[in-house]
């Protein structure tokens, strides 16, 4: 099979929620030879256009989970190799990762992370409905000098805002670069609250993170 159609087949194995395809497409890719970070960007093609399906209602929260279920199958396969590509005879810079308190989702905090991790970092994922006093505990216990907070609904947004309130009261903001992103955050939204950068998406919070740490 050429390049080109197990790149293809790999993306559709998103969008018909099969997690037994994206699984032996992953393994098929790397035995291929084709480059691990390629079929990870195809993967998260997938799930992008479900999430543009999504916010039109064409599919709904089931199959958004079962598309993600599916991301991770083909991720166990993809990430070690990438990670062994990036990592070595580097130390890895810690993140902290999480969606923030009282809110749920988790898909598009999820392919951040990924992506965090196959560019090189050593990611923490704190999961979801994470409390900005966890935030900064987990953050100075890992030696994290990072933490990505995410927000998909609007009611949430606000509680991005009082992380970094938070770390102004403890006295530690300066200690801590800060990102925001999801679907309810905009760059207008990120400098109004201070905080350090905004990641449109997951491209994007990894080339954020890489230019404000200095990562080449």
């Amino acid at each position: 099979m050429a390049d080109k159609d197990i790149l293809s087949e790999l993306k559709q194995s998103i969008l018909d929620f099969d997690e037994d395809a994206a699984l032996e497409l992953a393994k098929e890719s790397l035995a291929q030879g084709i480059d691990p970070v390629e079929a990870v960007g195809v993967l998260a093609d997938g799930l992008n256009e479900l999430g543009v399906k999504f916010e039109r209602m064409e599919v709904f929260l089931p199959e958004i989970m079962l598309a993600s279920d599916a991301f991770k199958n083909a991720l166990s396969v993809l990430e070690p190799e990438i990670k062994k590509k990036n990592t070595e005879g580097k130390k890895a810079i810690p993140i902290v990762i999480g969606t923030v308190q009282g809110d749920i989702h988790q898909v598009g905090k999820d392919m951040v992370a990924t992506f965090l991790a196959t560019a090189g970092f050593e990611v923490y994922d704190l999961g979801v409905d994470v409390a900005p006093s966890r935030f900064l505990e987990e953050a100075k216990r890992l030696g994290a000098k990072v933490i990505a907070a995410a927000s998909l609904m609007s009611t949430t947004r606000p509680v991005q805002k009082d992380l970094i309130d938070f770390l102004e009261a403890k006295g530690v903001r300066d200690q801590f670069i800060v990102l925001v992103g999801g679907g309810v955050v905009t760059q207008e939204w990120a400098d109004q609250i201070a905080a350090d950068g905004y990641g449109q998406d997951a491209i994007a919070t990894v080339n954020l993170a890489k230019r404000l740490l200095h990562v080449a």
